[in-house]
């Protein structure tokens, strides 16, 4: 039986994470198939410091939906002839824009 996650008797259980937009649930050569990508592609936005994908038990990189969202991003920069460091910049400074946006959207606080 698969738990309800709104079962009560399963406070934060296994069922949350199919929600988790940040559970690391893809394996590095699964999230390079979902890409289109190699493995190296994943290492290298790793190694830019734009996805910092979580660690198995075993040390082997694991990536959450939010992460192959970005990498895609990144992938699709770089289809269209932007280098990967300006592509992981370009995303980078999206991501910055966004959350601004969010911010100024807000209702202000009165001190």
């Amino acid at each position: 039986m698969i738990p309800d996650q709104h079962d009560p008797a399963v406070p934060g259980g296994s069922a949350d994470k199919f929600d988790d937009e940040d559970y690391p649930a893809y394996t590095m050569g699964r999230a390079a198939d979902m890409l289109g990508a190699s493995q190296n592609f994943l290492r290298s936005l790793d190694e830019a410091g734009l996805i910092e994908p979580q660690r198995s038990a075993g040390g082997h990189r694991r990536y959450s939906r939010r992460q192959l969202r970005i990498a895609a991003r990144v992938r699709e920069l770089v289809d269209q002839g932007t280098a990967i460091d300006a592509a992981c910049r370009i995303v980078s400074l999206e991501d910055q824009l966004h959350e601004a946006q969010q911010q100024n959207s807000s209702p202000q606080r009165a001190d």
